[in-house]
C-alpha cells in the first residue's frame, strides 16, 4: 500500500485504469447517481475507438477564468486518518431506512442521585465539573459495544466460498427505550448487528445510516436503559478536559481514556469503507483512540456527550490525534434520519462524471483533453433541465475552476436543494455556460 493511501483497507484497485496504471483518481465519480466505468455517446457498451495519432493536451485554449478557488477545501487538512471501527468488510448492505414513523426524544436524565460531590466550577456547557472517576462512573452505562457480521462470497476458488466476517465498534444510548447513536462505518455492510447491554445481547435494527456524515442510528427492543445526557459541542473550548469511552479492539468494552480538546472545527478528509472520501468537520482530541472506539462517546467533565468518536491518525509519526463528530451535528443528522429516512436538504445535480488524467483513459473515452467529463445525465434532474450532455467537459462551477472530481463535490456541497449554480462546459470546441437548479438528494436518486 502506498504512503498516499494509509487507510485501514486497501483501495488501490479503485485508482487504477483498465491498463493497471495508477491515475491518482478513482475511475468514476458521481453526484447522486450510479457511476459508470465507460462512456459511449451512442449508449453502447463498447468504448470509442482509439486514435493512433492521439496526443492529449492538458489544457487547450480557453477563455480567461476567475482565480482558481476550491470552496470548502481551502482550509481542509489532508490527514491520513483511519476510521476506527474494527471492521473486516466494506460497505454494501446499509440496513433498513425507515422514515416518518420514528421520533427521537433526547432525554436529560435526573442525575441528582448519581452526583454526590459536584465541584463549584463549570465546564463550557455549563454543567458541574466532576472528577475523572465520577464522570467515568456516570457515563459508562450509556456506552455499549457493537458487534457486526457480514456474509462475504468469494469466487476465486472452483466452488466459491461463503464466509462470515465480523467487526466491532461502539455506540451511545440516547433514549431509554433503545435508540443508539453510532458511526455509519461501524454498521454499513453488515447483515447482522448486535448490541450488548450489560450481560444481554440484543439484535439491532439499523433505522438510518448516512455515509456522508458517518452517522447512524440503531434500535434495540429494550426498556429502562441509561441514556447519555447530551451537551453542546458548539460551546466547547480548546484545552477543555474530555473523556472517551468505547470498545477498543472490539473486546475491551467500557474502556475509558482521558485527554483534552486539541482543536475545534478541524476539516479533515477520511477514506470510507467503499473507497470514497468523506470531508468532515470534526473535534480533535488527544484522548487515546483505538480500532473499535468508533461510535463511542466523547464526554466533557460534566458527564455530557459532546462528540461521537470516529477516526484517528494512522501516521506512525503521529501521537494523540483522535477525532469525533460534534454532537450537535450528530444529533441533527440522527433526527433527520429518524423523521425522513434520509438527510433532507442535500443538493442533487444529477450527473455522473469521470476524471480523465492519463492518456489511456482519454483514448478509451475518445477525448483529447484531460479533465472532468460528464458521462451520464439523469432525466428530469437539474442538470438535464439545464442542458448538460454526456461528453461535456466541466470547466468551472460558479466561476471556480474544476480540476478534480473533489472540486465538483466541494462546490455543490456548499449549496442546498433549490439553489441555482452556473456551470461552464467545453462542448464541440466551444465554451457553454448554463444555469442549473439543484434538486434534493434522496435515497432513490442517490442509489
Amino acid at each position: 500500500m502506498s504512503n498516499e493511501n494509509q487507510w485501514e483497507y486497501d483501495y488501490s484497485s479503485l485508482y487504477k485504469n483498465s491498463s493497471g496504471n495508477d491515475t491518482g483518481y478513482a475511475n468514476v465519480g458521481s453526484s447522486g447517481t450510479n457511476a459508470a466505468n465507460q462512456y459511449n455517446a451512442d449508449g453502447g457498451s463498447t468504448p470509442p475507438p482509439a486514435d493512433p495519432e492521439f496526443h492529449p493536451v492538458p489544457n487547450p485554449e480557453e477563455p480567461p477564468r476567475k482565480h482558481r478557488i476550491r470552496p470548502g477545501r481551502v482550509l481542509r487538512s489532508v490527514v491520513a486518518l483511519v476510521l476506527v471501527a474494527a471492521v473486516g468488510f466494506g460497505g454494501g448492505y446499509v440496513g433498513s431506512m425507515v422514515g416518518n414513523n420514528h421520533r427521537l426524544v433526547i432525554q436529560s436524565s435526573d442525575r441528582s442521585e448519581q452526583i454526590s460531590d459536584a465541584l463549584a466550577s463549570s465546564t463550557s456547557t455549563g454543567g458541574d465539573d466532576l472528577s475523572t472517576a465520577q464522570v467515568a462512573a456516570l457515563v459508562t452505562p450509556s456506552v455499549v459495544p457493537i458487534t457486526t457480521e457480514a456474509v462475504i462470497y468469494s469466487n476465486w476458488s472452483w466452488f466459491g466460498q461463503r464466509q462470515v466476517e465480523s467487526g466491532a465498534g461502539s455506540g451511545v444510548i440516547i433514549s431509554d427505550d433503545g435508540y443508539i447513536l453510532t458511526c455509519a462505518h461501524v454498521v454499513d455492510g453488515a447483515s447482522n448487528v448486535t448490541v450488548t447491554v450489560g450481560d444481554t445481547d440484543y439484535t439491532a435494527t439499523v433505522v438510518g445510516s448516512d455515509t456522508a456524515s458517518d452517522v447512524a442510528v440503531l434500535k434495540i427492543d429494550a426498556e429502562g436503559l441509561t441514556p447519555a445526557v447530551v451537551g453542546d459541542s458548539d460551546a466547547l473550548a480548546v484545552g477543555e478536559s474530555v473523556m472517551a469511552v468505547g470498545n477498543p479492539l472490539g473486546n475491551l468494552s467500557g474502556t475509558v481514556t482521558n485527554g483534552i480538546i486539541s482543536a475545534l472545527n478541524r476539516d479533515v478528509s477520511i477514506q470510507s469503507n467503499d473507497g470514497s472520501v468523506l470531508n468532515l468537520t470534526l473535534i480533535q482530541t488527544n484522548a487515546s483512540i483505538s480500532p473499535g472506539n468508533s461510535g463511542g462517546g466523547l464526554f466533557n467533565m460534566a458527564g455530557e456527550l459532546v462528540g461521537v468518536v470516529n477516526a484517528k491518525s494512522e501516521d506512525s509519526g503521529a501521537e494523540g490525534l483522535g477525532f469525533a463528530i460534534p454532537i450537535n451535528t450528530a444529533i441533527s443528522i440522527a433526527q433527520d434520519l429518524l423523521e425522513n429516512g434520509y438527510v433532507s436538504g442535500r443538493p442533487y445535480l444529477g450527473i455522473t462524471y469521470v476524471a480523465v488524467t492519463d492518456e489511456s483513459t482519454a483514448q478509451q473515452l475518445g477525448v483529447n483533453t484531460y479533465g472532468i467529463y460528464v458521462v451520464d445525465v439523469v432525466s428530469g434532474s437539474g442538470a438535464d433541465k439545464a442542458g448538460l450532455q454526456p461528453g461535456d467537459r466541466i470547466v468551472s462551477i460558479d466561476g471556480s475552476e474544476i480540476a478534480s472530481r473533489d472540486d465538483v463535490t466541494a462546490i455543490i456541497d456548499q449549496h442546498t436543494a433549490g439553489d441555482t449554480i452556473s456551470i461552464t462546459v467545453a462542448r464541440d470546441g466551444q465554451m457553454v455556460t448554463v444555469s442549473a437548479t439543484l434538486g434534493e438528494q434522496t435515497p432513490k436518486n442517490n442509489q
